[in-house]
Parts: structure tokens; C-alpha cells; sequence
């Protein structure tokens, strides 16, 4: 029954539906009674003072940049239109039968559900419960493409790939849990990793393929739907090809920010991400080993783990990508980051950004590539994300940074440059022609 619950899309399919159905048939049972003009004046009033009131608070929210990020655009209707139902609903409280005093508490409910629902939807990060609320919800894994030791590849891939009459059409996500689960060896405790394996990973004889590990936002979950839905996409216009996702907790907790880093606060973070989780990959799956067809990757959060990673990790992450990511762990919390993690030792945190890692390896990046990306609309980090383009560029990096169009630091953004970072990866990873 909770598994049933947790799985609910809230984001497409008769959820959403219904719950859209009931505020229109509470709003309208509510409206439809005697035109007295006490009544008329009352309902007037909760409704255009609902309204106002959710379009001063998103106003304000953006004003005040109470999140650091501008509220997507489908936010503000959505509050609008829940805070004018709920202002109906408590004005026909007073002076209503009974049975109106039900239907005015079923449509407080259900206009709290549909602003959480619309501005879940606005934002596109989660789709179910469960992801809202970090839990993972995905089937253990069956068989994973395990390594053979066989002779590698000498020509690209998409040369001599002959896919299967068999092979599934779409990848699959699951859970990296029980005897699959990627332990850590430094103290921290990482939620569950989750994995997307491509169609031709799916097949009797899979080939070795690329690999990129994953890192999601603050807050947030080691969710694979978003990487799910871009490849899925792109393995259907490449026979199948494409690369191994792990999806890795970088926080421990849904609101934890331990910085990236090694720290006594949180333990190994960065152990596990550059030491177990690639002992994992080259015990467990059969994936290519050479650094350029292995990418670390990220979004917001997860991107400037990314960034530090990509800078001081080149042996093992020959590319890095990522969707509107912080230019460096702690950038929108530096006070907790410092203080926690650091322990107030700023010389510690800054020598912990790109720029001074990446100043610390020169030469080592000639055959690196960074694809960076950000929302058009989003005027915070999309200049930022040029900035740390250019220190990659200049460190050597073949770089590439891509403005999602109409998107903000929302999931539209993260889907925008996940689907470039593939675009640009596909051929250096032999997944495509050039």
C-alpha cells in the first residue's frame, strides 16, 4: 500500500486529474448558491484577496530571493489560483448548511494539493512522492553487464554495433541495493545509488560501454528519471547505444551539504565518489576504461562536486558535465559549508574550488571535455556557469557551454543540458559519427 502511494505520478495520468476535477466541482458547489449580496461581496472579497495575496508572495519570494533561484514561471498562477480557492473555501464557512462546510473543507484540501501539485509540475524535478520526499522507490537490480576481460574495442562503437532483434527499446532504472549496493570505505553513509542501463546494456552480450556517475541537487535524491527520460531518447536514435548511468549520492541526507569534500562532520564524500563508487564500476559492470569515456556529472549541487572532481580526479574523469551547477561546494550555503565542513578554515575552502585545483594540475586536461550548461532565463547561474566554462577552457578542457532555452533552474534546465552534454559526448564516446 505505501510502495503504491510512494510510485503516484503527480506530474501526467488521472492523479493529477482528479485532483483538478474536485477543486472544480468544490469551487463551482461552492459558487452556485442564492445571489444575496452579502454572499456575492464575501465570496468576492476571499477570492481577489486569495489571488492577490499568491501573487504579492511569489513576488516577494523572487524579490527577496528567498530560494536563490527565481521561481519558474508556472509557479505564480498556480499559488494565484490555490490561495483564490482557499480564500473561497474559508468565506463560505460562516453562514453556509453543513454539507457547504464539507464541501468548503474539501476544497481547502484540494487546493492545497493542486498548488503542490502545479508547482511540483512548474519546478520538474519529481514526479512521485517518494521522489519528493527522497525515497527510493526502484526494483533491486536483475542482471547487471558484468565485466569479462575480453579484447576491447578498436573502432568506434556505432561501426559495429548490430543490435539485437531482442533488445528492449527502452533502458532500464534500477535500485543499486542489497549485494549490488556500492559501499563506502570512508565514513560516510550515501543513500541508495540508483542506475540506468541502456537498451544494449540490456542484451545477452552487452558491449562495454561509457560510463558518467551522476550527481543531483540540494535538495534532492539519487533520482534517475531525468537521465532516464534524456536517454532514453537519445539510445532510441542510436541503435540502442548509450552510455551506463550511476546516479550517487553526494549529500547523505535530503537537506545535508557536506561540501563535497572528506570531512569529520560527514565522512569520506569525496572517498566515495572517486575511489569506491569506480572500484564498483570496474568490478560489477562492463564499461570501457580509458578516462575519456568516463564522465562525472551534476546538477546544481551535484555540479560543483562535479566541477572539483573533474579538476582534481583527471585520471579517472576525462569528461565533466553539468546542468546549472554551482560554480564551487558551499557557493549557496557558504557559511554552513565553511563552518561545518571546513570548521571555519577559509584558506581550506578556497583552495577546495576549481579554479585553484585546476591551477594546481597544469597540462593535465589536453584531452579533457566539459560541457556546461544553464537555463537562458536564469540570470544567477547562467552567468556563473559561463565564468567556470572560461577557467576550464583556459586549463585545457574542450569546452562547450549551452543556455537552455526558456528554461530557468528548474527541471527544464537539468533536461536541456543533460540532452546537450549527450549531444556532445555521443561521438568522443564512439556512440556516434562525429
Amino acid at each position: 500500500m505505501l510502495h503504491w502511494l510512494l510510485t503516484l505520478n503527480l506530474v501526467s495520468g488521472p492523479v493529477p486529474l482528479i485532483i483538478w476535477g474536485v477543486a472544480l466541482a468544490s469551487a463551482l458547489a461552492l459558487l452556485i448558491r442564492p445571489l444575496k449580496k452579502t454572499w456575492v461581496i464575501r465570496a468576492a472579497i476571499g477570492i481577489v484577496a486569495g489571488v492577490a495575496a499568491g501573487y504579492l508572495l511569489v513576488s516577494y519570494v523572487n524579490a527577496a530571493n528567498v530560494f536563490g533561484v527565481p521561481m519558474p514561471q508556472g509557479v505564480q498562477p498556480w499559488v494565484m489560483a490555490g490561495i483564490g480557492l482557499l480564500g473561497l473555501a474559508i468565506v463560505s464557512l460562516w453562514g453556509s448548511r453543513w454539507w457547504r462546510k464539507v464541501v468548503a473543507v474539501v476544497a481547502v484540501i484540494s487546493s492545497l494539493l493542486v498548488m503542490t501539485i502545479g508547482i511540483n509540475t512548474a519546478f520538474g524535478l519529481t514526479r512521485t512522492p517518494g521522489e519528493i520526499l527522497g525515497i527510493n522507490t526502484l526494483p533491486g537490480v536483475g542482471n547487471l553487464p558484468r565485466p569479462t576481460g575480453g579484447p576491447l574495442p578498436t573502432r568506434p562503437l556505432y561501426e559495429t554495433w548490430k543490435a539485437p532483434a531482442d533488445m528492449p527499446a527502452k533502458g532500464e532504472v534500477r535500485a543499486l541495493i542489497g549485494a549490488e549496493r556500492i559501499p563506502s570505505s570512508g565514513g560516510f553513509t550515501p543513500r541508495d545509488a540508483s542506475i540506468y542501463l541502456p537498451p544494449a546494456a540490456l542484451v545477452k552480450d552487452p558491449p562495454a560501454l561509457p560510463v558518467m556517475v551522476l550527481m543531483m541537487g540540494l535538495p534532492g535524491a539519487p533520482n534517475p528519471s531525468a537521465v532516464q527520460t534524456a536517454l532514453n531518447a537519445m539510445t532510441a536514435k542510436h541503435h540502442g547505444l548509450g552510455p551506463i548511468v550511476i546516479v550517487a549520492d553526494q549529500l547523505g541526507a535530503q537537506l545535508q551539504n557536506p561540501g563535497c569534500v572528506d570531512s569529520k562532520k560527514y565522512g569520506g564524500v569525496e572517498t566515495y565518489l572517486n575511489v569506491d563508487v569506480p572500484n564498483y564500476i570496474r568490478a560489477h559492470l562492463r564499461v570501457l576504461p580509458d578516462a575519456k569515456d568516463w564522465t562525472i556529472a551534476g546538477y546544481s549541487n551535484g555540479g560543483a562536486c562535479a566541477f572539483m572532481y573533474a579538476a582534481r580526479y583527471p585520471q579517472i574523469w576525462g569528461n565533466v558535465a553539468t546542468a546549472s551547477g554551482e560554480p564551487w561546494a558551499g557557493y549557496a550555503d557558504p557559511a554552513s559549508v565553511l563552518g561545518v565542513v571546513y570548521g571555519g578554515d577559509r584558506t581550506a575552502y578556497d583552495a577546495n574550488k576549481p579554479e585553484a585545483i585546476l591551477t594546481a594540475h597544469p597540462g593535465a586536461y589536453s584531452d579533457h571535455y566539459a560541457v556546461l550548461s544553464a537555463g537562458a532565463l536564469d540570470n544567477k547561474y547562467g552567468p556563473l556557469n559561463k565564468q567556470t566554462a572560461g577557467l576550464f577552457e583556459a586549463a585545457g578542457f574542450h569546452t562547450t557551454f549551452y543556455l537552455v532555452p526558456n528554461a530557468t533552474h528548474t527541471g527544464i534546465g537539468l533536461a536541456g543540458g543533460l540532452t546537450e552534454a549527450f549531444s556532445v559526448l555521443y561521438p568522443r564516446w564512439g556512440l556516434a559519427a562525429e
